[in-house]
């Protein structure tokens, strides 16, 4: 029986490596069933591509795991609600799969579908509650964004049937929504949430990165900057005096531009009005620099 879709082969180094990609979710699924009948655990990270080292260490942790890690690529036309975005979005698919080969040649599945084998003809979102989740901090500035994530989420995990799922807490609200996703529609699968890699710098990896024109890039690592002294600050000042504090660093700042920034209960999500000692919260932060939108939050305590 005829498994694989594809056999990409990649130069580096003058070594020549081999990876098996599947296109299509039947032949992946024919695979898959194979796998899981000989292995304990199956691991899987979805991913939009342009891989950099933030993908590469949820990848690391899931093969820590587990047995096998499918990582799935696809730019998923139904979260962006800036076609000018998709459009935009990197496509990269020969340099990460060398990157993936890179961390294992023998014991990660790679899926990259077209939008035809995801959708079919329909390409649209389906409507998802999240109890809520869904309406604050993204969902207030970017329309219909987490019934795109839901869908193609939920479409992953019926396709890929893993026991367990990686996803960085860069995006914290959308991990929070995957699990809400997963415990209302009883998806069996486990959702890890895995900590913020960042350049050296303390700049949020992240596939947008390297978009930034260079005068944006070495200014960025001020967002992280400022999230940490948030963090000084909750101690002793009120979220409003934090929030204030925050908007007038980026008032003065040449090149980026605040588009929000919310202290907020980290099980709600909703903006806290009076801090308590018994409620955990984080900081979430979206910067304009220059036509690209960057996303941060940190743990405040």
């Amino acid at each position: 029986m005829q498994i694989a879709s594809k056999i990409l082969s990649l130069h580096a180094l003058n070594f020549c490596y081999f990876m098996t990609v599947f296109f299509n979710k039947t032949e992946l699924r024919q695979y898959l069933d194979q796998l899981k009948s000989k292995t304990k655990s199956l691991g899987f990270v979805p991913t939009m591509g342009a891989l950099h080292q933030g993908h590469a260490s949820l990848i690391e942790k899931g093969l820590e795991q587990n047995e096998y890690v499918v990582v799935s690529i696809f730019v998923n036309p139904t979260q962006f609600d800036n076609q000018e975005d998709l459009v935009k979005y990197p496509r990269t698919l020969d340099t990460d799969v060398e990157l993936l080969t890179s961390i294992s040649e023998d014991n990660i599945v790679v899926y990259a579908p077209t939008v035809d084998d995801i959708y079919g003809d329909h390409v649209v979102s389906t409507a998802f509650s999240y109890d809520g989740l869904e309406h604050e901090m993204e969902g207030r500035f970017r329309d219909g964004h987490f019934d795109g994530v839901g869908t193609i989420v939920k479409r992953l995990f019926e396709i890929v049937q893993p026991h367990n799922a990686y996803f960085g807490e860069k995006d914290f609200q959308q991990l929070m929504i995957i699990k809400k996703l997963a415990e209302k529609y009883d998806i069996p699968v486990n959702v890890i949430g895995c900590k913020i890699h960042r350049a050296s710098d303390g700049l949020a990896m992240s596939s947008r990165n390297t978009r930034l024109k260079p005068e944006f890039r070495k200014a960025a690592p001020f967002i992280y900057k400022t999230l940490k002294a948030a963090k000084e600050k909750f101690g002793t000042k009120s979220a409003n005096k934090i929030t204030e504090w925050v908007t007038r660093q980026f008032e003065n700042h040449d090149l980026l531009e605040l588009e929000y920034f919310i202290i907020a209960d980290v099980k709600t999500l909703k903006t806290v009005k009076r801090k308590s000692n018994k409620k955990k919260y984080r900081a979430f932060i979206a910067v304009y620099a220059d036509d690209i939108r960057l996303i941060d939050n940190i743990a405040l305590n």
